[in-house]
C-alpha cells in the first residue's frame, strides 16, 4: 500500500516519463543492493568455510569456534581476527600468532580475489570497479563507506552506462566497449 501511495503521489507530481525513468532507477537500485547483501553473504560463507577447512587441517583447537566469528564478522575485515586470537592466547601463544598470520593470508585472500569476484558478479561491477569503490568510498567515509561503497557506486556505474548507452543509440553509434578499443588491444567483455 506505501508503495502504491508512493507512486501515485509521483505520477501526480512529475510527467509519466520521469516518474517511469525514477521507478526503473528505484528497480535497479534494489537489484544492486540486495544482489551485493547476497553477494556478501555468500563471501562471508566461503570464508567461514575455507577457515574451518585449514584450521580442521592444522589440528588447531576451537575451529568451528574460530571459524564462526571470521565467518560472520568478515563483513568488517580483520575484526573476527581480535576475538579469535584471544581465544587461541588461552590455549597457546605460539598458535595464536599463528592464526594471525593465518587470517590475515585468508583476509587477503578474501579482498583482493574472492571478494572482488562474488561482489563483481552480484552487482554487475569487474573486480578492478569493486576495489576501486571500496578504496574510494572508504577513504571519503571510513567504515560506512566500505560497506555501502560498492553498491553505491554499482548505481552510479549502471546510471551512467544507461545514460551512455541512450546517447549512443540516438548518434547509432555501436554500444560494445569492444568496438572503441584500439585494435592492438584486445578486451573481454
Amino acid at each position: 500500500r506505501f508503495f502504491a501511495q508512493a507512486k501515485k503521489l509521483l505520477y501526480a507530481l512529475f510527467e509519466k516519463d520521469t516518474v517511469d525513468e525514477i521507478l526503473r532507477q528505484t528497480r535497479d537500485s534494489h537489484a544492486i543492493f540486495s544482489g551485493f547483501i547476497t553477494g556478501k553473504i555468500l563471501d562471508s560463507l566461503i570464508i567461514g568455510l575455507i577457515c574451518f577447512a585449514c584450521l580442521s587441517v592444522f589440528r588447531m583447537p576451537y575451529a568451528m569456534l574460530i571459524s564462526v566469528i571470521v565467518g560472520v564478522t568478515n563483513v568488517i575485515p580483520f575484526i573476527g581476527a581480535i576475538p579469535s586470537v584471544f581465544i587461541m592466547l588461552t590455549v597457546s601463544p605460539i598458535k595464536a600468532l599463528f592464526l594471525a598470520l593465518f587470517i590475515l593470508v585468508l583476509q587477503q585472500f578474501d579482498g583482493n580475489i574472492l571478494g572482488p569476484k562474488i561482489l563483481g558478479q552480484s552487482t554487475g561491477l569487474s573486480a578492478f570497479w569493486v576495489v576501486f569503490s571500496i578504496m574510494l568510498f572508504g577513504g571519503l567515509f571510513g567504515f560506512v563507506g566500505m560497506f555501502i561503497g560498492v553498491p553505491t557506486f554499482a548505481v552510479i556505474y549502471s546510471n551512467i552506462r544507461a545514460f551512455a548507452e541512450r546517447r549512443l543509440r540516438r548518434k547509432n553509434l555501436p554500444l560494445a566497449t569492444r568496438d572503441y578499443a584500439v585494435d592492438a588491444h584486445d578486451l573481454v567483455d
